[in-house]
């Protein structure tokens, strides 16, 4: 069994609350922009910490005249914008918890989380989320209020608020402890139905209290900022959010992945953050756009001087050679890459799943330094995280200040620190299974971890395969492989009590067409899954996830099929991981074809 942990930096006060946060940035500096708003015009209107305290302010009171009592959940539904983070805040200054749920939740997804939670209250976007609510609300008997964002819940919020007291209000606020929920967020359910995690205040302020001060190249560098885009009812852009605002870095929100390379160009972050795919999307689609230019094959080669150069510092210095190539294509290829990001953004954190290396290199060797992290609902986001100063491409990177990592003997990761859950919310069954009695929380990922305390992941300890032969088969590994593939939108790796491990592959709606053209294809997924030439280009991506592992790991057949896997079809959950359950029961029929004789 090994073992690592990392002293402390920090202990979370006996007193104080995430909304302290505010309260300090008004009054030490009232006018520096902590956020800034989309325009009308399409430009970014700042907001001040002075301005973001009595807008925070105002809607809290209102939420207080609602009837929301200290404690009392009240359920979030809507986009990443500008008024999530204002009523997180507001809800926190009330001493109220916030319970966000995933704007593409179902009515019944709905139902669920608001009869778990016994929301007294909730915010929703649009007319779409008060539909899904209109038809569950008879069977949440705790809920009270409903307010629509874009039917003006703020200002209506504002107006009912105007008798309660500056006074009435700071003794709501003020009586939050770090021991308070902050909110109870619902796991997004993989397998079985989401579970609800009880985070403290106390759980983010120790948390912040260690990401801040070791992420300080993201969060004390002049002109600070970053551009949310993933679910803000996810943990880790959650997490962003707070840091930001305690930090005092320029926080701006976009809600449509549409039109987000022209708002990080009028945004111009100096860091973002995103999950793997999102990484590979950006990469697939400079790939592909070069093909269709003409400039596929300077684009490999300076893809593979990326590479390289980004080894060769890992190591010491580039050679001569190397960092001629290296600067010739910094101006032909990588600054275009560069400004795609919006032209300042030198780092990047991802989370979620393992980036794997030959991205992390790529990214690296172009100028963006990607720092990848791990971290789960449960902890709060980050458990551990590759800082600029202490860095290994192919590892989540080493346990933050306070924060312990154990390798059982089943090579299941198990965690300790004071960003690990207080509970399940009202399931003390499943909190006595996740954690033990000396505080150990059991990650159900499985990892190593080498001498100097780097953690890599190496696949879920559910999702482990075990053949016919007896090989046990991570297939996060092989998945991670083949999803960095161009035409490789999503796929699974089977092989559970089989002679062999199988795949089934989905190709990417984005890039087919640029591939179907260069080749003389049709375009129509449904009239390629047989095609040569396409099984080629995937047999290429298998057999280059197949490097990654032994003979007996390996991936001996796979399917191409027609469907896309979506979180709108239910088989990714909203940080794109794979619901394996669902997808080995929809597709069964191709799992079981791969076997037949």
């Amino acid at each position: 069994m090994r073992e690592f942990s990392t002293p402390a930096t920090y202990v979370v006060p006996p007193t104080g609350s995430l909304s302290d946060d505010v309260v300090r940035n008004a009054a030490e500096a009232p006018d520096v922009a902590v956020l800034s708003r989309p325009g009308a015009d399409g430009s970014w209107v700042d907001v001040t910490s002075a301005e973001f305290l009595g807008e925070v302010s105002a809607v809290a009171k209102g939420l207080i005249a609602a009837g929301v009592g200290a404690g009392d959940r009240v359920a979030l539904l809507s986009k990443t914008r500008y008024e999530w983070t204002l009523i997180d805040y507001a809800i926190w200054f009330a001493g109220a918890t916030t319970v966000p749920i995933y704007e593409t939740s179902s009515a019944e997804q709905i139902e669920w989380i608001l009869q778990d939670s016994a929301a007294v209250a909730i915010i929703a976007e649009d007319a779409g989320h008060m539909s899904r609510i209109s038809e569950v609300r008879a069977g949440c008997t705790a809920l009270n209020n409903v307010w629509s964002i874009n039917d003006n819940a703020v200002d209506l919020l504002v107006k009912l608020g105007t008798d309660i007291t500056d006074e009435q209000l700071e003794e709501r606020r003020s009586a939050v402890t770090p021991e308070d929920a902050a909110t109870l967020i619902y796991t997004s359910g993989t397998t079985g139905r989401p579970k609800g995690c009880v985070l403290t205040h106390g759980n983010f302020m120790f948390e912040l209290g260690v990401v801040v001060d070791s992420l300080d190249a993201l969060f004390s560098i002049q002109g600070r900022s970053t551009l949310l885009f993933l679910p803000l009812a996810h943990v880790f852009a959650r997490i962003i959010q707070i840091g930001c605002i305690k930090s005092r870095t320029r926080l701006g929100h976009t809600p449509d992945i549409k039109n987000l390379v022209a708002d990080l160009g009028t945004f111009q972050p100096t860091f973002v953050l995103a999950v793997p795919r999102v990484f590979e999307k950006v990469y697939n689609t400079a790939s592909q756009k070069a093909v269709a230019d003409g400039k596929g094959r300077i684009f490999d080669m300076a893809t593979e001087v990326a590479i390289e150069y980004s080894r060769a510092t890992e190591t010491g210095k580039a050679p001569l050679l190397l960092a001629a190539k290296h600067k010739l294509f910094s101006k032909l290829v990588y600054g275009k890459l560069l400004a795609a990001l919006g032209g300042n953004c030198s780092y990047a954190v991802s989370g979620g799943a393992p980036l794997g290396d030959r991205l992390g290199h790529f990214y690296r060797g172009i100028g963006v330094t990607v720092l990848e992290g791990y971290g789960l609902t449960e902890t709060t986001a980050a458990l551990t995280v590759n800082l600029p100063e202490a860095f290994k491409i192919g590892t989540v990177g080493r346990p933050l200040p306070g924060t312990s990592v154990r390798v059982a003997d089943d090579g299941e990761l198990l965690f300790k620190g004071g960003q690990v859950l207080k509970e399940y919310w009202q399931n003390p069954t499943a909190t006595a299974e996740a954690k033990t009695e000396d505080g150990w929380f059991h990650s159900g990922d499985l990892g190593e971890v080498d001498d100097e305390g780097f953690v890599k992941i190496t696949g879920r300890k559910k999702e482990i395969l075990v053949t016919a032969g007896g090989k046990n088969v991570a297939p996060a590994v092989l998945e991670d492989r083949l999803r960095a593939h161009v035409l490789v939108d999503q796929c699974i790796v089977v092989g559970d009590g089989q002679p062999f491990i199988g795949a089934i592959v989905t190709i990417d709606p984005e890039a087919l067409p640029t591939w179907a053209e260069a080749n003389g294809k049709s375009s129509n997924i449904d009239d390629l899954v047989d095609d040569e030439d396409l099984r080629a280009a995937i047999q290429s991506a298998v057999d280059d996830a197949n490097k990654a592992v032994s003979k007996a790991e390996s991936i001996r057949k796979f399917v191409i099929i027609p469907d896309s896997w979506t979180e709108e079809g239910g088989q990714l959950t909203p940080s794109l991981k794979l619901k394996r359950n669902v997808v080995m029961r929809e597709f069964s029929h191709e799992v079981d074809a791969l076997y037949a004789k």
